[in-house]
């Protein structure tokens, strides 16, 4: 860390240990949450120069890998496994920006349907790219380890899932 000569999250887990006991999980959980909070320090950096954050990034990322053009909001949320709450901002936010198409389903009128404009397109090609460089903000670890992490974080992500 910088300007620190001791790793805080080593010191709170030997302090755990002494006054609460195991500190394994504890340990993991934070080491999880910090590392996710630079990842995505580091996502959304490389994303500002395109107005965007990794949240919407993975939206446009989503419809340009539907076969139709375009989602449900519904599936969006499932897809992504977020609220939809969470979903409904996030295409406000790009459909205000014109990246986003936002339309009733002609076949359930109960439906909204999400599709990527043009410009919607433009920006996700330069983000992917910006992004590909960046590798993804993990370009510390190997592709090795990078699958091993992938892996042994599968069980804990499909468990809220499940």
């Amino acid at each position: 860390m910088p300007g620190l000569d001791f790793d805080p999250l080593e010191r709170a887990g030997e302090l755990w240990e002494e006054r609460i006991g195991d500190a394994t999980s504890m340990r993991l959980a934070t080491s999880i949450m910090r590392v996710h909070q630079i990842v995505l320090a580091r996502l959304d950096g490389a994303l500002k120069p395109f107005g965007i954050t990794f949240a919407r990034y993975e939206v446009l990322r989503l419809l340009s890998f539907s076969s139709s053009g375009s989602l449900p909001l519904s599936k969006i949320g499932e897809r992504l496994m977020v609220h939809p709450t969470s979903v409904t901002n996030v295409i406000d936010r790009l459909v205000a920006d014109g990246l986003v198409d936002r339309n009733i389903d002609p076949r359930d009128r109960r439906r909204a349907l999400a599709s990527l404009t043009p410009a919607g397109t433009k920006v996700l090609d330069a983000a992917t790219e910006a992004l590909t460089a960046l590798d993804f903000g993990v370009g510390g670890v190997s592709a090795q380890d990078q699958r091993t992490i992938h892996e042994l974080l599968t069980p804990l992500r499909r468990d809220d899932w499940s």
